[in-house]
Parts: C-alpha cells; sequence; structure tokens
C-alpha cells in the first residue's frame, strides 16, 4: 500500500465549493492507497501551517500530491514543493486555473525548478497543456476531472424549451449577468423563457444581480449555492445550460452538464473548444456578446435535430472522463518508482 500525503483546500464545511483535494483522496482510497489529505482550517495563515507541518511530519509518506492554483493559494503549492525538494520526498502537482500561465511567466527560475523537479505537472486538458509547453516543462501530464457517470441520470433532450439554466460561481470573470442579459434577448421570442442561476457569491455581486432582475422584471431564479446532487436534480426541469464565462479552462459544471444531456450553449474560450466542437456536442460563440448566445439558444429551440444530436453526443463525449477511465492513468502515474 501506498502512502500519499495530499496537500490542498478542503474547505467544504465552511461553505466552500468541493475542490480535488475533496474528492480524488477519496477516489484513490478505494483504489488501495492510503490517503492523508489536508486541510480543512479556514485561516489561511493557520491551514499554510497545517499544510507544511504535515510535509515535515511526513510519516510513512511515499509521496506528496499538491493542489496547484494561479491565485494566492499558489504559495501554498510552490512553499510546500519547495519543502519536498528539500526533504527528497517526491511530489506531484496537479495545476488548475486558466491563469496559470502568467503566473508561471512572473516566476523565477528557482520557483520554476520546483516544477521541472516534480514526478509530475498532472494537467486537466491538454488546452492547458499546451499553453505550459513553452515553459519547456518535461513531466507534464494529462488527466481530466473525472466524474462518476452513474451520478448523472441522463435525460434525452428530443426537444427543448426556453428554460436556462447556469452554475458557477457569482464572479465578474465568470459574467453572471451576461446570462441576464441572455434572457432578455430571448424572452422576445419566447416570453415563456426562464432562467435558473446556481452558485455562491464569490465577489459579492449577487444583491445587485437580484436587485437588477427584480427592476427588470426578468423570469430569474437565484437558488445560491446548491450541493452536486441539488442542482444536478434540479437540472431535470431545464433544458439548456448556458456558460458565459470570459477565462475558463475545462470547467467540470459544463462536464456535468453535458453528462445530464443538457445541450451546452457556452463561449469559445480557454479550454472550452477542446471540450466542446461546435454543433456536435454543443455550441460555442464568442465571448461577451449576448446576441450571439441568444441566437444559438434559439437555434436550438427551433430545431429539435439539433437539440437531440447535441444532446447524445455529448453524453457519449464525457463518458470518458468517468472514473473507471480516468482512474487507469493515475494508476500507471503512481506506480512508477
Amino acid at each position: 500500500m501506498r502512502n500519499i500525503l495530499y496537500i490542498g483546500n478542503k474547505l467544504v464545511k465552511h461553505g466552500y465549493t468541493p475542490t480535488s483535494a475533496d474528492t480524488l483522496p477519496r477516489k484513490l482510497e478505494h483504489e488501495g492507497f492510503c490517503v492523508t489529505a489536508v486541510s480543512s482550517i479556514k485561516n489561511r495563515g493557520l491551514r499554510l501551517m497545517h499544510m507544511l507541518g504535515s510535509i515535515i511530519a511526513r510519516k510513512n509518506v511515499d509521496l506528496v500530491i499538491i493542489d496547484t492554483y494561479s491565485t494566492l493559494n499558489y504559495w501554498y503549492a510552490v512553499m510546500g514543493a519547495g519543502l519536498c525538494r528539500v526533504l527528497s520526498i517526491p511530489y506531484i502537482m496537479i495545476l488548475h486555473g486558466g491563469n496559470l500561465e502568467m503566473r508561471l511567466e512572473g516566476s523565477s527560475k528557482k520557483m520554476l525548478a520546483l516544477f521541472r523537479n516534480a514526478k509530475a505537472l498532472v494537467v486537466p486538458s491538454r488546452f492547458l497543456k499546451e499553453k505550459l509547453e513553452k515553459f519547456q516543462f518535461e513531466n507534464l501530464l494529462t488527466i481530466p476531472n473525472s466524474i462518476e457517470i452513474n451520478d448523472y441520470s441522463f435525460k434525452r433532450r428530443t426537444q427543448v424549451s426556453p428554460r436556462l439554466l447556469w452554475v458557477r460561481a457569482f464572479d465578474e470573470i465568470y459574467r453572471p449577468e451576461l446570462a441576464m442579459d441572455v434572457l432578455e434577448l430571448v424572452l422576445k421570442d419566447y416570453p415563456e423563457a426562464d432562467l435558473c442561476m446556481v452558485g455562491p457569491d464569490k465577489d459579492g455581486s449577487l444583491p445587485r444581480l437580484q436587485k437588477l432582475g427584480s427592476e427588470q422584471r426578468l423570469p430569474v431564479v437565484f437558488e445560491g449555492k446548491l450541493t452536486k446532487s441539488e442542482w444536478t436534480s434540479l437540472a431535470a426541469d431545464y433544458d439548456i445550460f448556458i456558460n458565459t464565462t470570459s477565462i475558463d479552462n475545462t470547467p467540470v459544471s459544463v462536464i456535468e452538464a453535458m453528462a445530464l444531456g443538457l445541450p451546452v450553449v457556452s463561449t469559445n474560450v480557454g479550454g472550452l473548444p477542446y471540450l466542446i466542437e461546435h454543433d456536435l456536442n454543443g455550441i460555442l460563440v464568442e465571448p461577451d456578446n449576448a446576441s450571439a448566445m441568444a441566437g444559438a439558444i434559439l437555434s436550438l429551440i427551433n430545431k429539435p435535430e439539433l437539440a437531440h444530436k447535441i444532446s447524445l453526443n455529448a453524453r457519449k463525449m464525457v463518458e470518458k472522463f468517468d472514473w473507471e477511465n480516468v482512474k487507469t492513468v493515475w494508476l500507471e502515474l503512481l506506480a512508477e518508482k
């Protein structure tokens, strides 16, 4: 049995969205590994101390896996990697975030050396891998974010209604207001259209958007933060999933929507063209273009055969993200000496 220490943010109990640190350790344990995951401490300073202290303690630890983001959490990762290197503990860095390329561009040679010395730099998409190849990392390995496909009840959409679902954190980079602009345009053709928005208020914009929706008398429901099982159950009442983001990698919420059979209309940014093939398993439109997104929605409503084709192809495509398929790559990596 291999003993693994997993370094990441486990903050679900504090109301935060689950991360890889909440899901991957459990999956690896089911495959026979002994995994200790830290940290669930809310205070950033204390959480960092807990992470680094766990590496120093390192009782019977064979390998450290480190979640690596482009935000403040980047420093947790590089400090953890540096400590692993000093203590001669093998480590794997899982790279997340659409802005990681910019973060690395501003990093010193010593900082980049921590990435080069990792056993592997795991990236969730071909998009991010291609972005990071310019740093000449020879240890990049693509392992997609996994889902448990049986957790997603597929609903065949032979035709769709203008019932729109948006699932993301309320944050400027995800353009939640654009979703409301899109609804306003769709209402001109379909007065019965409505929108459900699911997600936590990350940047404090939710009250303003709620007020805007009320003032404009838009049929918008703000569900707030829901668990995965809650929103995927709710999704059965809606027919089109819209993703309005301005920056992205390979969002799990879009993969989950595709698994549910929801035709996805998404902005053509980041890693999304690597996930969605236009008019085959989804529809891509230019970012910050409400008219284009509304037009795509109308196309799905007016062309039932297109909506049906996309629904079927989307489910088929994301079946490759099922853990039973993804775990093979993880097991091969973790078996290496």
